[in-house]
This record gives structure tokens, C-alpha cells and sequence, in this order.
């Protein structure tokens, strides 16, 4: 458990100090990898996963991920049917998850699974608002 805290300590450390653009503007290196890490930081924190759950849980999350984003990558349906085919995958991995986290912290998966994401959009159009700030203040 200690090793699990330690690595994630580590890491955000990592991300903290590798986050910032490299010279020259665009985007910075491997960010898909750095969202990653704190996805799973921020997930592993706010469940207080133990090792072995970790070692159980992030395997089945992993599945249960690729088989969403194949939906959202999906352009003939419509939000009807893409909602449908996302409660339905969830529907599929419920018991896997209860498994691993029982069934309050499943629920508490899928509710901060959300949260995540919604702070990462957040953010993201948070730093594009500013970028163009930024863009329109130097060519003034």
C-alpha cells in the first residue's frame, strides 16, 4: 500500500513539474499519458483503493474504458443509442465492480468517474479561453 502511495506521490510530482509547455507554445508531450496518471491518482485517492484493490480494480476499469470510448468513437448513432450502448456497458461491468469495491463505492466509482471528466473539460476550455486571451493581447 505504501509502494501504491508512493508511486502516486511521485508521480503527481512528475506531472507537476513536466506540465508546463515546452518553449515555443503547443501542446506539451505525452498529455494523453500525463491525464492518465492523474485520472488514476485522482480515482485511486477519492475511492481509497488498498493495493489489492488496485491490482483488481484498475484491470477491469481498463476494459470497461476501452469499451466506452468505442462507443464514443462510434459517428452513425444517435445520442438516443450512444446513451443506450454507454448505460449498457455499465450496466455489464456493475457486477465486476461491485466484486472489487462493493456496491456503495461502485456507485461512487461512476459518480467520480464523471466528476473527472468534467473538471478536465473544464480546465481544458479553461486554458483555450486563455490562450486566445493571450493571442488577442500580443496582437493588440
Amino acid at each position: 500500500m505504501k509502494r501504491l502511495w508512493l508511486y502516486l506521490l511521485l508521480s503527481s510530482f512528475t506531472l507537476t513539474n513536466t506540465y508546463a509547455q515546452p518553449p515555443g507554445g503547443g501542446p506539451p508531450p505525452r498529455t494523453g499519458e500525463r491525464i492518465e496518471a492523474l485520472y488514476i491518482a485522482y480515482i485511486s485517492r477519492e475511492l481509497k483503493l488498498s493495493e489489492t484493490e488496485a491490482q483488481k480494480f484498475w484491470p477491469v476499469q481498463a476494459e470497461f474504458d476501452e469499451e466506452m470510448r468505442s462507443v464514443h468513437k462510434k459517428r452513425n448513432l444517435t445520442q438516443l443509442e450512444r446513451e443506450e450502448e454507454l448505460l449498457s456497458i455499465k450496466k455489464k461491468y456493475q457486477e465486476r465492480f461491485v466484486k472489487v469495491l462493493g456496491k456503495t463505492r461502485t456507485d461512487e466509482f461512476y459518480r467520480i468517474d464523471t466528476e473527472f471528466k468534467n473538471k478536465l473539460v473544464e480546465r481544458l476550455r479553461k486554458m483555450r479561453e486563455q490562450k486566445q486571451k493571450n493571442s488577442n493581447t500580443m496582437s493588440d
